[in-house]
């Protein structure tokens, strides 16, 4: 069988997730657990990083028809995904303006209702943000995968991915999620 065909053919028993965080700071907590998600991805799972999130211009249903090209990329990534792993911190009791807008630019999308998702909280108190995503995924016709989803307090511990990883309790609920979804 030539390599590119293996290739292919390996790639077919790949399930490829999109990771996406809600902050745009270097040192969040929330982009640190989706890369310590990468380093414990089961057998068989890719977990790929959506890093444009302030790249993307603010939303404007006028240009709908025309999606600039950020946008385009955003809406095919999501849908080569077979699901979102989301983790987003709270703002002032909600849902950060940046990451509301690529939600926003995926409302127009036919990649993204009935996306799996699960849902990655960093911190118990950010509970209104949380309450504030699940309407606005439900609303956009994502498939909230709850077993998959979980809370792990990382608040004020300031560890990066490796740190997580290397963590026993924390990899041990990051990898129990990862293999429900």
């Amino acid at each position: 069988m030539p390599a590119a065909a293996k290739a292919a053919l390996y790639d077919s028993f790949m399930q490829r997730l999109l990771a996406i965080s809600g902050s745009l700071r270097a040192a969040s907590s929330n982009t640190s657990i989706l890369r310590a998600a990468q380093l414990l991805a089961p057998a068989g799972m890719v977990i790929e990083h959506y890093v444009d999130l302030g790249s993307l211009p603010h939303f404007n249903p006028d240009l709908e028809s025309a999606p600039p090209a950020a946008v385009v990329e955003l809406r095919e990534r999501v849908g080569q995904a077979a699901g979102l792993l989301i983790s987003c911190p709270e703002y002032a009791r909600g849902i950060p303006g940046s990451f509301k807008n690529a939600l926003d630019w995926l409302v127009g999308s036919l990649t993204f209702p009935g996306k799996a998702v699960a849902l990655i909280n960093t911190s118990p108190r950010a509970s209104a943000a949380q309450a504030a995503l699940r309407l606005v995924l439900t609303t956009m016709s994502a498939r909230i995968i709850e077993e998959a989803s979980i809370t792990v307090d990382l608040l004020s511990r300031r560890l990066d991915a490796r740190a997580i990883a290397a963590d026993p309790e924390l990899a041990r609920t990051l990898g129990d999620s990862l293999r429900v979804f």
